[in-house]
């Protein structure tokens, strides 16, 4: 019996202080590796031709397309923290506790990005649908970039904030050897929860809204008078329709996003205390999200889908092949 004891055990060598090791049957504990194997990898794989082919082609190095780009380093690092969960699926933490408090710190972090750049995404649409006339002034490539990096270093700063005890003291708040657990007081729990949410939910939700009702009646107007259309007008038309499809394509990412977090963060307010089991589906449909933005852009972008076929088939080693017309379909 001792040595089935041993077995159990995460650390068998600290039999009074190892925690024990989770009972799953072998074919659960399968499927729920190769599941998360494999969205760890396809989100690594598909957030990266995202941030290869923004990142090698000038053309597409738009105010737009660099906050697509923060989102898409976010989404690739969630993919590759979905490699940490696999490792807990017997329910034991090898990687010691300082480690495990980092983790969270950066899980935290990348969450708190993709939030944000929902949110200048939003901004983003806003302006280049409701004041056309500023937005070339009003968002650039330089103000996007210091936004981009504001959102990063904030929400780091901000989630070391949080976690400041489990920083200070890694490993304080485990029962055993091998757990790996984080405490966020009553307060903080709560503060966050309007900070990394609710609040940039409900902006996001109000942008949004009165996106779509100024592009209807943009539409509306552009339709009443499509009968004389001079080429200056038609030329304009044509840039707001382009604007239009772009804050579109993009809905389509917001609400793909909103579907994905809202059963997460509504399980985590209802049932704080609530255990891995109860909150898996909402936990992975949470980093699926990640796996499904490069999937829509492969879909509403004929950009992204010609950047990868040029990245797949190593075109982009030949010398100009950074400055082609990526907008041209």
């Amino acid at each position: 019996m001792q040595t089935l004891g041993e077995v159990e055990l995460c650390f068998p060598q600290l039999l009074n202080s190892s925690c024990r090791k989770s009972k799953y049957p072998s074919s659960g504990s399968m499927l729920t590796y190769v599941t998360l194997s494999s969205v760890s990898l396809l989100t690594v794989a598909l957030n990266m031709l995202v941030i290869l082919s923004i990142s090698l082609f000038k053309k597409l190095h738009s105010p737009t397309n660099l906050f697509l780009l923060s989102l898409a380093v976010s989404d690739c690092m969630a993919g590759f923290l979905v490699s940490f969960q696999i490792m807990l699926i017997d329910g034991c933490w090898y990687l010691g506790d300082l480690v495990c408090a980092l983790y969270f710190v950066l899980d935290y972090s990348v969450t708190s990005v993709s939030i944000g750049t929902m949110v200048l995404i939003s901004v983003d649409r806003y302006v280049a649908i409701c004041y056309p006339l500023y937005y070339s002034r009003r968002v650039t490539e330089e103000r996007a970039k210091v936004c981009v990096v504001l959102s990063w270093t904030l929400s780091l700063l901000y989630q070391c904030l949080l976690l400041k005890d489990n920083l200070n003291h890694p490993g304080r708040y485990n029962s055993c050897f091998g757990e790996c657990v984080v405490v966020v007081s009553d307060i903080g729990g709560v503060f966050d929860l309007f900070v990394s949410f609710i609040g940039p939910v409900t902006v996001i939700i109000v942008l949004y809204l009165r996106v779509f009702i100024v592009a209807v009646s943009q539409a509306r107007s552009m339709h009443a008078h499509v009968a004389a259309v001079t080429f200056q007008k038609s030329v304009k038309e044509t840039a707001k329709k382009s604007e239009m499809k772009a804050a579109l394509t993009l809905g389509v990412v917001v609400v793909v996003f909103l579907l994905c977090t809202c059963p997460y963060f509504c399980v985590t307010l209802m049932a704080q205390n609530a255990g891995v089991s109860a909150s898996s589906v909402a936990f992975l449909l949470f980093y699926l999200n990640s796996t499904l933005n490069p999937l829509i852009y492969a879909l509403f972008y004929p950009w992204f889908r010609k950047s990868v076929k040029l990245i797949i088939s190593l075109q982009i080693l030949k010398p100009g092949s950074c400055d082609t017309n990526m907008l041209n379909h």
